[in-house]
Parts: C-alpha cells; sequence; structure tokens
C-alpha cells in the first residue's frame, strides 16, 4: 500500500484530504509541523511527501532543505500563496511538482498518482540493454532508474530522471516544453508554468558539461529543449 505523508499544521484540511486519500486506497501519515516531519518520513516509510509551505516554527523551504540532504522521496509541495517566487525556489531545492491551495481532492490525487507512476521503479521490467542508454559521458540505467555522469553517480530526484530520460530518448531532437510537462511530470503544461524550466536548469548543473563547456541540453527558444551529441 502507497503511503502519503502530509506535513501540513491545518488539521482540518488534512483529515478531509486523508480520509478522501484512504478511500482511494492510500495509507495516510500526518505531522502537524516541520519540527516533527523528517522523524514521520522514516517511520512511517513515506513513498511521497505532500508539504506545506507556509507552517510556523519550521517553514516547508527549511524541512524540503533537510528531506533533501538525507532523501530522495518525492515531494509535492502545496501553497496558498500566490507568489510564483516560492513555488520556483521549491522546484530549485528538489521538490517534484507544486500544487496551490485550496485544491480538490481529486486533483490532488492525480498529481500524486502522476509523480509516483514517474519516480518508482517499474516491477517485472528485465535488464535488457535497451534499458540503458549511454550519450557520450551520460548513461542512464531506466530499469534501476540511476544516472551517471563520466561513471560518477548523478543525484537526479524523479521528475529531473523523468525529464533527463525523455530528452536523452530523444537525442538531437528538439522536445518541446509541453511534451516535457506530459511525460516528466504527467501533466499538461499550464500557462505560465516555470517547473519544467527549473528543472532542466537543476539537471544542467547536476550533469555538468562537455570538455568544450557546452551544456549537453540546450535551450531552443520558443521551442524547448534538446540533448546534443558531444
Amino acid at each position: 500500500m502507497t503511503t502519503v505523508l502530509f506535513i501540513d499544521d491545518d488539521a482540518e484540511l488534512t483529515g478531509l484530504l486523508g480520509e478522501y486519500l484512504e478511500q482511494e486506497g492510500f495509507k495516510v501519515a500526518i505531522a502537524g509541523d516541520g519540527e516533527r516531519a523528517l522523524g514521520r518520513i522514516v517511520d512511517a516509510r513515506a513513498d511521497i511527501v505532500v508539504l506545506d509551505i507556509m507552517m510556523p516554527k519550521v517553514d516547508g523551504l527549511q524541512v524540503l532543505r533537510r528531506i533533501r540532504a538525507e532523501s530522495s522521496v518525492p515531494v509535492l509541495m502545496l501553497t496558498a500563496r500566490g507568489d510564483e517566487a516560492d513555488r520556483i525556489v521549491g522546484l530549485d531545492l528538489g521538490a517534484d511538482d507544486y500544487l496551490a491551495k485550496p485544491c480538490s481532492p481529486a486533483e490532488l490525487i492525480a498529481r500524486i498518482r502522476a509523480i509516483l507512476r514517474r519516480t518508482l521503479p517499474v516491477e517485472g521490467q528485465d535488464s535488457e540493454s535497451s534499458n540503458v542508454q549511454q550519450e557520450g559521458p551520460l548513461s542512464i540505467d531506466r530499469e534501476r532508474r540511476l544516472a551517471t555522469w563520466a561513471g560518477k553517480p548523478i543525484a537526479l530526484t524523479g521528475v529531473e530522471f523523468n525529464i533527463l530520460d525523455v530528452l536523452i530518448a530523444q537525442t538531437g531532437r528538439p522536445v518541446s516544453r509541453a511534451d516535457l510537462s506530459q511525460q516528466g511530470l504527467g501533466r499538461p503544461l499550464a500557462a505560465y508554468d516555470r517547473a519544467v524550466d527549473v528543472h532542466v536548469s537543476s539537471i544542467r548543473q547536476k550533469i555538468g558539461n562537455f570538455a568544450d563547456g557546452r551544456s549537453p541540453i540546450q535551450s531552443l527558444r520558443g521551442v524547448g529543449y534538446v540533448f546534443v551529441k558531444e
């Protein structure tokens, strides 16, 4: 059973959403504030964290920093703020996606399922060579969801791995931001949505450059991105 950990000080909201998730077959755990959140991730063996940004004592961004320092568990941010800067900071810190409050339980579940489909290893996959792709110094193992650059592991989040996988599978061919959003985050690209761009920026920083200084992921203005050969 998939375990969802809510980190949110709004007991009424988490109670409502938790009941809905349990009806859909999820197991729900709740941490009412940031101070207790990290221990609950381990205790609850969470498969995904739903994290509120606005919390007393320790805010959601501080919690997210600490989560990413020691765990790759998928994180969906919940925020009532309309400030795009908060969402971008959260994505920069390693959140997989965000959803603004108030949100419908159905949309929350759809987002959770989309993230899990694209971040959890698929059982029963064989280990044929087609599951491993090498492009210059970059190698990705789709079965184990691992990426390496010049033989060294890259610490990617689940969504970052998905986006890189889409790009490397289409090496030399442009991939639109809309396709990256749909295939990487599991949702359509919304107007003024910068989630894809923030994730790509993070991937670029983590994988490094070719010997000539070029990034293997090139921007195509008005189109999207392309993974280029060395």
